[in-house]
This record gives C-alpha cells, sequence and structure tokens, in this order.
C-alpha cells in the first residue's frame, strides 16, 4: 500500500475549535471515485479509530446522525457493508462506492479524527518523554493488530503483511498522521485528496 505523504507542518488544532457543518450536496458537482487501494485505506483509517477510541462502535453511528448521514449509514449494519468494499475483509463486497457514499465516510472520518484529536496528538508528540510514546504506540499497535486479524482475511499475502512489524510500523504511523492531517480547516479535502492519490 502507498503510503501519504505529509507535509512537514502540522495544522494546529485550536482550542474550542468546532468544524463547519459540511453538507454532501456541495460536494455532488466533484464526483469521488475510490479505488481499491483507497478503499483499503478507508477501512483501515476506521479500524485506526476503533484501535484509539473503545466506543468508536457507537460513536460512528451517533456522530453519523449529527452529520446528517442517516441515509447513507442509517444503522451498523449499513455501514459494515460500506466497509466491505474493502477487498482485504474476510467477507468483502465487489464493486466500489458511489461517489455521494465516498464523501460520507470522508466526512464521517474527518468528524470522528476531530474528536479523537488528543489521542492523534499524544501519539506523534515529541514533548512526552520516550518511554510513554513508547507504551502507547505499543498498546495502539497491539489493539489496531487485534482488529485486523479478526476482520481481515488473513490468508492474504497482503493481510500477512498487515501483521507483520517490519512492514506495519510505518504505515501505521503514516495513519495516525493522515487522520491528525483531516482535522481542521481543510481536513477533508486533504483527506480526499490523500485517497484519490491512491487512484494513480
Amino acid at each position: 500500500m502507498d503510503q501519504m505523504t505529509a507535509s512537514p507542518t502540522m495544522p494546529q488544532k485550536l482550542e474550542g475549535h468546532k468544524k463547519k457543518p459540511f453538507q454532501l450536496t456541495d460536494l455532488s458537482a466533484k464526483p469521488v471515485v475510490i479505488g481499491r487501494r483507497g478503499l483499503e485505506r478507508l477501512d483501515l483509517l476506521l479500524l485506526v479509530i476503533e484501535a484509539l477510541d473503545l466506543n468508536a462502535s457507537k460513536g460512528l453511528l451517533w456522530t453519523s446522525d449529527k452529520l446528517g448521514l442517516q441515509d447513507y449509514f442509517p444503522n451498523h449494519v449499513e455501514l459494515w457493508k460500506c466497509r466491505c468494499h474493502n477487498p482485504l475483509r474476510k467477507t468483502a463486497r465487489r464493486g466500489q462506492l458511489n461517489s455521494m457514499q465516498s464523501e460520507a465516510l470522508i466526512l464521517l472520518i474527518s468528524t470522528m479524527a476531530d474528536k479523537i484529536y488528543p489521542d492523534l496528538r499524544q501519539l506523534i508528540s515529541s514533548k512526552e518523554p520516550a518511554n510513554k510514546n513508547q507504551e502507547r504506540w505499543e498498546l495502539f499497535y497491539a489493539r489496531l493488530i487485534d482488529l485486523i486479524s479478526e476482520r481481515f482475511n488473513n490468508r492474504r499475502s497482503a493481510v500477512k503483511k498487515l501483521l507483520s512489524y517490519e512492514y506495519t510500523d510505518a504505515l501505521f504511523r503514516n495513519l495516525i498522521l493522515t487522520l491528525a492531517l483531516s482535522v481542521g480547516p481543510g481536513g477533508v479535502d486533504r483527506l480526499r485528496a490523500s485517497l484519490m492519490e491512491l487512484n494513480y
């Protein structure tokens, strides 16, 4: 899987910052077709959120409701169906997400990233003691590996690579950075652009 190339300057989350409500209809003129690698990355980003927030399963639907995305994710089953377009899943669905489904997932991920930003910042901060930071990474890594092992098809070579530290250490750190960059003004656009880059 390709990795997102991030700017060395991290966007700063301002205290008390609230994201401006985002309407999917504003994006309908910009068709978004996410390819195979982008679908894998979308699902991995959602798994990262779940690894950092143990209540993310409920939080995703609650946030979806607050964003007015009930038509796309009215319940856990419909959200699961969208995520199963990831070809690495144990129960994978053929085909691609349509443009509006893609935008809905991108908006949902960006908004959830905003909610868990303190956790993201702790992982990427250089101000924390090295041993404390290492403990956080080890806990996050273990949780994410468990989720991948539980939900992905472990017989696939790509999944076996995801379960290998030598391959995934850099990838997992990149996923954290991707979520951090999707927070704040322009965050949705940055996340969309990073996914569209995987089409090439």
